[in-house]
């Protein structure tokens, strides 16, 4: 990155000397209208100034580019800067033969060149501009791991006195450091005390949080949400997971993608095109135009006159058209992009999207919402808790398990709770306050409270028996099928739901299931790309029995499914299918879709995900609608389109004025 803003720095000071000189060139054009009798201001009417001026232009700021493009022509691969290349040195060469022969009675046109060279330069600089916007500089990625760290210094983590807080970068192998309840771990590490659930989502893609224990691994940048741990530092600073996706993410935007502008295409085969018409041009104007059109020989040989209008062939092949075709049209094309919330970082992720013939979608927050929901409220009318047995005790509705519930959960900070909250909020249920002090939480297992002298707990069936016994108590359910050791077996068997229990003093009031709901219009776009003959595929993080599940239900085949991933594991996917020559787009919106973002030929990211999956992303959809995947591939072939009639007109313009350039009986 620092390397191409040192590029773009050196490309301003080459636009701002070419702009220079161009407003001196242009001052000398229109000095005679000032009204003065300096004698010094005939300066500015000299051919011999002009002539500074325009060698310096060719010699300054337009050495790189004219260089590259005689470069590119030697090594048979002509492109726009060949153009303005031939452009450029043709008009300086015969603007030069006018200077030193006057006899010649040519017109000298050394503003040529100066113009010339400051319009491209300025196209270069605000291209580079756009790609240097478009790439990352991964402080997305950097932004999610905390700059401090509390270590213990004495090897007592209960003593406070021994703790002190140091910079992340300082910390080793062997460190201990204590994480707080809704910190982010500073480095990866094994846990060697307390207990707590962590947020790992952004990077396995698995929505709901996971307990740890001592002994349980601990990534940098995972979100501590409700327990104190101490963990011991096994993979500090840039060694971390962390560390591994920016440089997985690095490498593959350092690998240009394989697809050429289409102008540049089309210059290759102009530019053979207009030097084959310019040599034309002079073999028949040196050998028999003056002899079929004798009129056009006003003065001077039919050699200098041959020279003259080859020379103005290259001048008139100035790729200003062609080069002007595809920003024109990428402009209208981003713009319309933005008034419908579609951020397109760079013109060319329009030509790439437009190819695009492989989609592969993230699960977690891009075919589904992202976070946990509330889906149904089941309740057997209350189980009392009673020896080694469940008896009915019909007192609880689902209503009320839900109102209990959410009061308790309205103390914790867990995603589960945050959506029986909501879930309750919808409900319209009243509110209920826990009483004081009564509020106990075990991360990873559950909450118990006290609310309107009611002891209500909320977390797994393991909690609600712990709790309400200390004895070896087996909950056990008479039916009249025989005995069942879970009364919930066949709801937490449904595939893509989890489940809390709720307990009620010494009752087993009933049960709230939730999941990762499906967006509203997956199942539409993945449809809708399937019919136009593009191929869909779905990565997750998550067990292979969701992802799969989640995927019958959106409308992607199940051998179209890579479930379990790591990311790196989703780049080397994007990898493998870019080598069988498919286009390939990912959507995403975590940090664990970064590398494979990066390395697909478009990435897309979803509005509300972390920033930096929309850091090295191509497109963001700021609407956070998956539909606009739909919008943005039609916005793309529209563009394109247009990009192509536009280059064709400008072809055809540019071969009009070859026309023009040849002298007529008149």
């Amino acid at each position: 990155m620092d390397e191409k803003r040192d590029r773009l720095k050196e490309s301003g000071r080459q636009l701002a000397v070419s702009w220079a000189l161009c407003a001196v060139c242009l001052l000398g054009h229109v000095s005679h209208i000032f009204v003065t009798k300096a004698s010094w201001t005939h300066v500015f009417h000299s051919v011999g100034f002009h002539l500074s001026l325009s060698l310096f232009t060719l010699l300054g700021p337009g050495r790189q580019l004219i260089h590259d493009g005689v470069k590119s022509l030697f090594k048979g691969a002509p492109n726009m800067n060949t153009l303005v290349g031939l452009g450029a040195l043709s008009s300086f060469a015969v603007s030069s033969l006018a200077a030193l022969l006057p006899k010649l009675g040519w017109k000298a046109f050394f503003e040529e060149p100066i113009m010339l060279i400051a319009f491209v330069l300025l196209g270069r600089n605000l291209e580079q501009r756009a790609k240097i916007k478009a790439a990352s500089d991964m402080t997305g990625l950097l932004s999610v791991l905390p700059t401090k760290a509390r270590l213990v210094v004495n090897g007592d983590a209960k003593d406070l006195s021994s703790i002190v807080e140091v910079p992340c970068s300082s910390l080793t192998v062997g460190d201990q450091i204590v994480v707080l309840p809704g910190d982010r771990v500073p480095a990866d590490g094994t846990v060697r005390a307390g207990r707590s659930a962590i947020d790992e989502s952004s990077f396995t893609g698995e929505p709901l949080p996971v307990t740890k224990l001592p002994g349980s691994q601990v990534s940098a940048g995972s979100i501590n949400l409700n327990g104190t741990l101490t963990i011991e530092v096994k993979r500090p600073g840039g060694e971390t997971a962390m560390g591994d996706i920016v440089r997985l993410v690095e490498e593959a935007q350092s690998r240009e993608a394989p697809v050429q502008r289409l102008a540049d295409k089309v210059s290759g085969h102009f530019t053979y095109g207009v030097m084959a018409i310019s040599a034309a041009t002079f073999m028949f104007w040196s050998m028999f135009g003056t002899r079929i059109l004798p009129a056009a020989l006003n003065q001077g040989n039919p050699v200098s006159l041959a020279l003259q209008l080859s020379c103005s062939v290259l001048v008139v092949a100035c790729p200003c058209a062609l080069g002007l075709a595809t920003p024109t049209a990428v402009l209208v094309g981003t713009s319309l992009g933005a008034t419908r919330g579609l951020l397109l970082r760079g013109g060319n992720v329009l030509e790439k999207f437009s190819m695009v013939n492989s989609v592969v979608f993230d699960k977690t927050g891009t075919l589904t919402i992202g976070r946990p929901v509330v889906t149904k409220v089941v309740s057997l009318g209350g189980m009392e808790i009673t020896g080694s047995q469940l008896k009915p005790n019909a007192m609880w509705s689902e209503v009320e398990v839900l109102k209990l519930a959410a009061g308790v959960e309205s103390n914790t900070i867990h995603p589960v709770g945050k959506a029986i909250v909501e879930a309750a909020r919808a409900a319209s249920c009243t509110n209920v306050k826990v009483t004081d002090g009564t509020f106990i939480e075990e991360p990873g297992s559950g909450a118990v409270a006290t609310i309107e002298n009611k002891v209500v707990s909320v977390g797994t069936l393991d909690w609600i028996r712990r709790y309400y016994t200390h004895s070896l108590l087996c909950i056990k359910y008479h039916s009249l099928h025989g005995v069942c050791e879970n009364p919930f077996q066949e709801v937490e068997d449904i595939k893509n739901q989890s489940v809390v229990y709720v307990g009620v003093d010494n009752t087993l009031a009933g049960l709230i299931y939730f999941e990762d709901q499906i967006r509203d219009d997956a199942r539409h776009v993945v449809e809708s790309l399937s019919s136009q003959g593009i191929n869909v595929y779905m990565l997750s993080g998550d067990r292979k029995k969701t992802a799969e599940y989640v995927a019958s239900l959106v409308g992607i085949p199940k051998e179209k499914v890579l479930s379990g991933v790591k990311p790196h594991e989703k780049k080397k996917f994007i990898s493998e299918l870019q080598k069988d020559q498919n286009i390939v787009a990912m959507v995403g919106d975590g940090i664990n879709d970064a590398a494979a973002l990066a390395e697909s030929h478009v990435g897309v990211a979803m509005g509300e995900g972390v920033g930096a999956a929309s850091d090295v992303s191509s497109i963001v959809l700021m609407g956070n609608r998956l539909s606009q995947v739909l919008d943005a591939l039609e916005l793309s072939r529209l563009t394109m389109k247009t990009v192509k009639q536009n280059l064709w007109w400008a072809f055809a313009y540019n071969i009009l004025e070859f026309y023009c350039q040849q002298p007529g009986p008149y």
